[in-house]
């Protein structure tokens, strides 16, 4: 006959701080491979409410750890195993939990925002359950699948991730990239996904009334089987045709005679007006020659623009999201509510142009999204930030002299 339930022993751990500490420095040593090395063994252990940001746990064994309410802000997590954690209400904001064995494991309500969780698996897991009279007691195992209902997901990276039945409710998933996802048969109903990357994704079966997918990316989803009564699907972004004609002529052709009147200031060619034009299927315009090209509500989602020369471009309204922008020049340019989410700008040149004797056009981002965008680096000296959203932007070494900024933003 087993024992009644008020004597069956808890698998929740209780360690000390100071053993706890001991086990993650060891583990540091075990990462390094240096001598007294340990892998990390905090299995069933209670770390709730832990200060542990910017700590190394990569390819730790966290198989049922209580983590909830824990600050693991900037963590590294890759690769470890969380299968059954109970990760509620944690504070998870651009930790590395790429490769993570999360099958089971409940994030509800945690902040992930900016978190690489890139090929985890979030499906569903056998998983200790907690009773509500007698708190950590286990009592018995049950299936449940990852659980990220009211989750904060903004800009997080779950390329690849395995999410095959999940429960994200409510759950905001702006700007994150979703690409190749599996969410076969996962319950989203009134989740957020303005603006996601869900180009590849599985949709099929999933639950997603009253979803909200402004702007979302969808090429090559599969939503067979899916339930999007209600859902806002507003600008959402499909693929475009193979080859893109402007005035009956071949897109990279009018860019051609663009770049040659710039090469030519003015003798030969002709200059660009591409208004509303999808540049996607010419792939690249890494270092091309583009000075004053007229693209307002152009589209350049994820496109390889590196070293490109814009300054004094017009690409007003444009969709710059996830764009490879490293080193460009866009000097002068005009950005006013330009879409620039998760695009990487690291070292490009947005300060002023240089017209004349005295005279300067200021690169102007009023109002422009640069949510989590890259802007290490950058010189954008008096350019106009004002109204723009620059929630997440990595700022480090950006020369911000004299420019306007929202709210918030130090220069």
């Amino acid at each position: 006959m087993p024992p009644p339930a008020s004597s069956r022993p808890s698998l929740i751990r209780t360690l000390h701080a100071t053993a706890v500490r001991e086990v993650i420095e060891a583990h540091g040593r075990y990462i390094k491979g240096l001598p007294g090395g340990r892998r990390a063994m905090l299995s069933y252990v209670n770390l709730n409410n832990y200060e542990l940001d910017g700590v190394d746990l990569s390819e730790a064994d966290l198989t049922g750890t209580l983590l909830g309410g824990a600050s693991l802000r900037g963590a590294n997590l890759k690769g470890a195993i969380l299968y059954g954690a109970d990760l509620r209400d944690s504070d998870l904001r651009d930790a590395d939990l790429s490769r993570c064995d999360m099958r089971g494991a409940c994030l509800r309500g945690a902040n992930l925002g900016g978190a690489n969780l890139a090929n985890c698996d979030l499906r569903e897991g056998v998983t200790a359950v907690q009773d509500g009279e007698k708190g950590l007691r286990i009592l018995e195992h049950s299936k449940r699948a990852g659980e990220l209902d009211y989750a904060l997901l903004q800009g997080a990276n779950l390329s690849g991730a395995q999410m095959s039945g999940a429960f994200a409710r409510k759950a905001d998933f702006t700007d994150a990239d979703l690409s190749n996802v599996t969410l076969q048969g996962a319950k989203l109903t009134n989740a957020c996904m303005d603006g996601a990357n869900l180009s590849g994704a599985n949709l099929h079966n999933a639950e997603m009334a009253h979803v909200s997918l402004r702007r979302a990316v969808m090429v090559g989803v599969d939503i067979s089987g899916a339930d999007l009564s209600d859902a806002d699907m507003t600008e959402v972004l499909r693929a475009p045709p193979p080859i893109i004609y402007v005035d009956d002529l071949p897109l990279h052709e009018v860019l051609e005679a663009h770049e040659l009147f710039c090469k030519s200031d003015g003798a030969d060619g002709a200059v660009g007006k591409l208004a509303d034009v999808d540049f996607r299927p010419l792939k690249r315009l890494k270092d091309r020659r583009l000075s004053g090209l007229s693209a307002p509500k152009a589209v350049f989602f994820g496109m390889d623009l590196d070293g490109v020369q814009m300054q004094g471009a017009n690409l007003s309204g444009a969709d710059l999201r996830g764009a490879k922008l490293r080193g460009a020049d866009l000097r002068g340019a005009r950005l006013v509510d330009a879409q620039l989410a998760r695009a990487d700008l690291t070292g490009a040149k947005l300060g002023p142009l240089k017209i004349g004797e005295n005279r300067v056009i200021r690169t102007d981002l009023t109002r422009a999204v640069l949510r989590g965008a890259n802007l290490k680096g950058v010189s954008a000296p008096r350019a106009r930030f004002i109204e723009a959203d620059m929630a997440r932007a990595k700022l480090d070494g950006a020369d911000l002299a004299g420019a306007e900024l929202p709210a918030g933003v130090g220069g």
